[in-house]
């Protein structure tokens, strides 16, 4: 009853302003980067590289929001996950965009697309994100009723496809990508022992 009522108290609206703008930042830093001229020899690949990090990370705190109602017993958080989830498809959205005018190119994709292993991924992995951020307010999830938890399961699996982009294509230090692949594990882990491995299925009805 008492979480209740501070859960009725808290100051959502302003939190919310906060929780966007600062969601924002990376996209900041990249434009500061790019008026100061500070995005070193290849700033094409700087700011492709930079969006697709951003993009995993706001995959990776969407995760996360669960563990932290878990582990509080305040539902608050869930009130900030569609807005990290939309975020995390906005920087992935960028990311794609910049991969193909900075790095790719416009030309060819389908035969550059097949033969490199870490764009497939990263090409998945966006697009099982596209139908979580369509689906993702609250007309979709009254519309899709008991098919919209199973859907939003595809979550999980953007991550890992995610993470696997990102390995694939580290060159020599791959210290970075293992942090992050600990952190995915610890979130994946936390949902199984909580909620049982079948609820990272997606497109599985419980």
């Amino acid at each position: 009853m008492m979480a209740s009522k501070a859960s009725r108290q808290f100051p959502y609206a302003p939190v919310k302003v906060l929780v966007f703008l600062s969601c924002l930042i990376p996209l900041a830093l990249i434009g500061w980067g790019i008026q100061s001229g500070n995005l070193g020899p290849d700033p094409g690949q700087t700011i492709t590289e930079a969006l697709g990090i951003a993009a995993f990370q706001f995959l990776l705190i969407t995760l996360l929001i669960s563990p932290l109602r878990k582990i509080t017993g305040w539902a608050g958080w869930l009130r900030f996950r569609r807005m990290l989830g939309l975020y995390a498809f906005f920087y992935a959205a960028l990311h794609v965009l910049a991969f193909l005018q900075f790095i790719l190119g416009w030309f060819d994709l389908w035969a550059t697309f097949t033969k490199r292993p870490y764009i497939i991924a990263g090409g998945l992995a966006f697009l099982l994100m596209a139908p979580l951020a369509a689906t993702s307010t609250r007309g979709m999830m009254k519309r899709m009723g008991r098919g919209w938890k199973p859907l939003h399961r595809l979550i999980y699996c953007s991550a890992l496809l995610a993470w696997f982009h990102f390995l694939w294509q580290a060159r020599s230090d791959v210290t970075e990508m293992m942090i992050y692949g600990l952190a995915l594990a610890v979130l994946l882990g936390a949902r199984v022992y909580w909620s049982g491995f079948s609820t990272l299925i997606p497109l599985r009805k419980a």
